[in-house]
């Protein structure tokens, strides 16, 4: 194993992950889609098989998909991301990385698919809507807080479900892909609500870029003042998750 093998594995996991997820969000909201209307349960479900399909093809990087669960992996204490591979700066940055750029291209292919709708006339907010997050309540704290929580939960979840020691290696696959769709599809009920539910810097953050790159008729902006919730909620949830896992899980 290598950083090379790990780089690509979460580029090819994470476009997954968005290229279906955007895509769920897509053929809900956008005009003239057979699955127009269907509801937001549809979406967290959508979102569910999403990481499912994204966790399966990104085995070999340990599928963490998300920046925040690779912070929350090395917050916990872990030695190894996966075997082979130090926890250390190097491999954070890789991990990281790898998960934008996965995301960004992702978002695109989701667009690709969608391309026609996209040429539809709606309003800006739901092409936006596609791509990332927003409040339904705009409040900078509260915000923070709901996607601090939704994110706590994921990482706390999955370390919990390693049952891991301090030398071990940690990584999505001691969940599961099922256990870790299910998890993804409950968050979104029962915390999703307020801002759409995030829990993912990466998630957000590279669709939003893609959103402000491509050539969407009537896009509008891409509401960078918010921006910055959907990537630090995230990860100060993760950090939490995996400093108070040593604490709060049984070793």
């Amino acid at each position: 194993m290598n950083l090379g093998t790990i780089f690509l594995s979460e580029v090819v996991g994470t476009a997954m992950l968005l290229l279906l997820g955007a895509g769920v969000v897509a053929n809900n909201i956008l005009p003239k889609n057979k699955g127009a209307g269907t509801g937001f349960l549809h979406v967290n479900f959508g979102w569910g098989i999403a990481v499912f399909a994204g966790v399966l093809v990104s085995a070999k990087s340990g599928a963490h998909l998300n920046p925040a669960v690779t912070v929350g992996v090395a917050a916990s204490g872990a030695k190894e991301f996966v075997p082979g591979i130090p926890v250390d700066f190097m491999s954070i940055s890789v991990y990281i990385i790898a998960q934008l750029i996965g995301a960004f291209i992702g978002a695109c292919l989701a667009w690709m698919a969608y391309k026609r709708q996209f040429d539809e006339e709606a309003p800006a907010g739901l092409k936006l809507a596609v791509f990332s997050t927003g409040p339904e309540i705009r409040d900078t704290v509260w915000n923070l807080v709901t996607e601090a929580l939704g994110t706590f939960v994921l990482v706390f979840v999955i370390l919990g479900a390693g049952k891991y020691a301090a030398t071990d290696a940690v990584s999505v696959a001691w969940l599961g892909a099922l256990g870790v769709a299910i998890l993804v599809v409950g968050i979104g009920a029962s915390l999703g609500g307020p801002t759409g539910y995030a829990i993912n810097p990466a998630r957000d953050l590279g669709p939003r870029i893609a959103h402000f790159v491509l050539p969407i008729k009537g896009k509008g902006d891409s509401d960078w003042s918010y921006s910055w919730i959907p990537v630090v909620g995230p990860l100060v949830g993760g950090a939490l998750a995996g400093l108070l896992s040593g604490i709060l899980l049984p070793m």
